[in-house]
């Protein structure tokens, strides 16, 4: 699985990679070779008043012979952003492949 990272107007670290990594591959590990990429966006829209919801991370999730689909989630920590992204795409990438497997 390619894990692509754009990090926008934050700044990147390894530490945050490592985090992303880690929740990504925890997230779809079950999914093996069906998932071909996954697109990580991290922005920090500090323009907005409330700053508990300013930072955001979204996944574009690539799954072979299917459109891709994309979470997102906001809050004021870009660790807990990044986890709960992650957390939503397991949930999501599960119901696809059970769909998946349905119609077959």
């Amino acid at each position: 699985m390619l894990i692509q990272i754009n990090y926008g107007d934050i700044q990147g670290s390894d530490t945050i990679e490592q985090h992303i990594h880690e929740q990504v591959e925890r997230a779809l590990s079950n999914l093996g070779e069906q998932v071909t990429r996954v697109e990580v966006h991290l922005r920090d829209d500090k323009q907005k008043r409330d700053a508990h919801d300013d930072k955001r991370c979204t996944m574009e999730v690539r799954l072979a012979g299917l459109e891709p689909f994309v979470v997102e989630e906001r809050g004021a920590d870009i660790y807990t952003v990044i986890s709960d992204a992650a957390d939503k795409v397991k949930r999501i990438a599960r119901r696809e492949a059970d769909k998946r497997q349905s119609y077959r």
